[in-house]
């Protein structure tokens, strides 16, 4: 079997082209795949469709692609803390597809478990539902959502090992393991790579059946958007 390990970031993301769409795991800068976004910058591919919780901000995570012009679409269910993604979206520059946050999730849930739509009251009577489709349940009114996958989901975790099983810590879980599981090929950038065997099976968070290559990051900078002290 060929082995799904990549020296780095830049090896792991060879095959990633201009109008690709991208998801990127993430909750604000809590779980972003450093590494990937790094990459990506570097390698200067453009028109990229990004599905992320939100875009990162203005000197970090996705808000870096965005000032390099490097995403033609966003679709997010967050804009705050980030300025360049607030003025490219109200200047027309970017094309901003806005989601309730339980609807991205499970949007990209149903995406990796091969549902193709599903319907839910959020948004309903609002510019989200627009040219949805609307049906009652019980009396009352729910929206038509589609399923959301990727041509590469890339996504952060913990631990991981070789066959791609991977660990997440804490609430930096988040978006991560539904979009492993969406992505046609899905990148994991791991902050230690563990030897097979040593994961304990009870806490693998993402089977190594979703994940097609694995590397182990670098430098991570974990920043927070806002640091309050009293």
């Amino acid at each position: 079997m060929k082995s799904k390990v990549y020296a780095d970031a830049d090896s792991a993301l060879f095959d990633v082209h201009d109008g690709a769409t991208l998801m990127l795991g993430g909750f604000g800068l809590c779980g972003i795949p450093e590494n990937c976004i790094s990459a990506l910058i570097k390698k200067g591919v453009k028109n990229l469709t990004c599905i992320s919780n939100n875009a990162g901000v203005d000197d970090f995570g996705i808000g870096l692609m965005l000032k390099t012009r490097q995403v033609k679409k966003m679709i997010s269910s967050y804009v705050g803390e980030n300025d360049e993604f607030e003025r490219q979206l109200l200047s027309g520059e970017l094309e901003v597809d806005l989601i309730p946050q339980g609807t991205l999730a499970e949007r990209i849930r149903a995406g990796g478990a091969g549902i193709p739509a599903f319907f839910t009251p959020a948004g309903y009577a609002t510019e989200v539902a627009e040219g949805k489709e609307i049906r009652v349940f019980d009396g009352k009114p729910y929206i038509m959502e589609t399923a959301l996958k990727a041509d590469f989901a890339l996504v952060k975790a913990w631990k991981g090992d070789a066959m791609g099983n991977l660990v997440y810590r804490y609430t930096a879980r988040n978006f991560n393991p539904m979009m492993a599981a969406a992505g046609k090929i899905t990148i994991a950038e791991v902050e230690e790579l563990v030897p097979v065997g040593e994961l304990d099976p009870n806490f693998i968070h993402t089977p190594g059946v979703y994940v097609q290559r694995i590397f182990q990051g670098v430098n991570y900078e974990k920043r927070i958007e806002q640091l309050t002290t009293r």
